[in-house]
């Protein structure tokens, strides 16, 4: 007698294969959906070491934050399921891995190629930073590989929200990522941070090797602070600038998105889609052969199909095979091709809607209004017990009181500079500012 076929795994609508990888909190494997037979990933997450670990707000923040990201360089979260004692994460399936191991087995890359990467990295953090996101962990390991070796952001677990007048402190991320402030415990507003990671993921992407390296943590840090490293001889004088400009020690020195995007090396061959203009039609346009397809594979009207893309409910079926479907037609097009209306295949929809079949869409990279998710993770705490809701901060003026007195003149002397303020320090309480009036050209003082 033949030996009988193993019995498939099934969570919804998804059928599991091979195991991808095991991390700390479970494992992630290769999955089919059934009815379009489109491959995603299911991070499978292990309720109980969730919680004796204590991370049930990393998972929840990385839940949040991925749910509401709609770009083509950052990884897409379709779906969250749970089971009594699993939550399962059910995301875009990414073949090509990861970064750090393409530059372990390739060395130092190309200048082009290296720009090309640098390029996708740096479109997936300005979207980031424009909706208040800060990643916190940006390094080659986080960042995945498609089969046409685009780069797709990926693990928020550390991310968090940047608001008004609020600072971080939180040491967080890898320490050869890590950015002089964040080892030092001392305040950033986030875009910052992140800079200075993308500045060494640069160096990496061009050298094959890092600027701050030591097995030694505490030499590793002295390295980060000195903000001293080499220079090849075969890095040209326009990526030199870029990256010593980045890799500023002082946060108010360093380089931001606008100063990056604006740079000579940044822009040669930059496709338009990365940075697409503000003026761009917000709008998605349904592709009608998309939904013709999820009718005949569920048996329903196009009327049906309409109603869940327009309902913006993130666990409607029928919203999750469109969006499969249009994710795995865009990985059907030529390798060396630009897809420039990337922003379409990615989390369900926004609310408005165009109905065309014409093949040319706008750019409709928008980010819905944040949701309540936190039912995502109703089973995490004990079940029956209410989630705590979250304590809304009161408005405030200015920076808040607890933090340390230098760090708040920093954070004055950041804003200053973004205004094109000049000012010279008398002693620790009188600065004196001075702006220069556009019409007169007169200098302007104050105390």
């Amino acid at each position: 007698m033949s030996e009988k076929a193993p019995a498939q795994v099934k969570i919804g609508h998804y059928i599991l294969g091979d195991t991808l990888g095991v991390g700390t909190f479970g494992k992630v494997k290769i999955a089919t959906h059934q009815l379009t037979s489109h491959k995603v990933a299911v991070k499978i997450l292990n309720r109980q070491k969730i919680k004796s670990l204590d991370v049930v707000g990393k998972i929840r923040r990385e839940i949040q934050n991925l749910k509401l990201f709609r770009h083509p360089h950052i990884i897409k979260l379709y779906q969250v399921m749970s089971t009594p004692t699993d939550i399962f994460m059910v995301m875009e399936y990414v073949s090509g891995g990861e970064l750090f191991e393409y530059i372990v087995k390739n060395g130092k890359l190309k200048v082009s190629e290296a720009r090309r990467f640098f390029q996708q990295i740096i479109s997936g953090v300005d979207y980031c930073h424009r909706h208040m996101i800060v990643h916190r962990d940006l390094k080659p390991e986080n960042l995945l590989l498609d089969s046409n070796l685009n780069v797709k952001i990926a693990d928020f677990g550390l991310s968090n929200m940047m608001q008004d007048g609020e600072f971080l402190r939180t040491s967080c991320g890898s320490p050869n990522y890590a950015a002089p402030e964040v080892i030092s415990g001392k305040l950033y507003a986030g875009p910052e941070v992140d800079i200075w990671s993308a500045g060494v993921i640069l160096y990496a992407l061009l050298c094959g090797t890092l600027p701050f390296d030591d097995e030694h943590v505490p030499t590793l840090f002295r390295k980060i602070k000195s903000g001293i490293f080499a220079i090849p001889d075969y890095l040209s004088k326009d990526v030199v600038s870029l990256l010593t400009h980045m890799l500023q020690v002082d946060p108010l020195k360093r380089s931001s998105i606008k100063d990056i995007r604006e740079h000579p090396w940044f822009k040669i061959d930059l496709p338009d889609y990365l940075f697409p203009s503000p003026n761009d039609q917000d709008a998605t346009i349904i592709d009608v052969d998309v939904v013709q397809e999820v009718c005949s594979k569920f048996g329903v009207e196009e009327n049906d199909v309409h109603r869940a893309l327009l309902s913006g409910d993130p666990m409607d079926q029928l919203a999750i095979a469109y969006n499969l479907i249009m994710d795995n037609n865009r990985r059907g097009e030529d390798a060396g091709q630009e897809v420039t209306d990337f922003y379409l295949a990615s989390s369900p929809p926004g609310d408005q809607f165009l109905l065309a079949s014409s093949p040319m869409r706008a750019h409709p990279e928008r980010m819905p209004e944040a949701k309540n998710l936190s039912h995502t993770l109703e089973a995490v705490a004990e079940r029956g017990r209410q989630p705590t809701p979250s304590k809304k901060a009161k408005w405030h003026l200015g920076i808040r009181s607890q933090s340390k007195p230098q760090d708040i003149m920093h954070e004055v002397f950041r804003a200053m500079k973004s205004l094109d303020y000049e000012w010279k320090v008398i002693n620790p309480y009188h600065v004196r500012v001075r702006r220069k009036n556009l019409i007169t050209s007169n200098r302007l003082v104050g105390n």
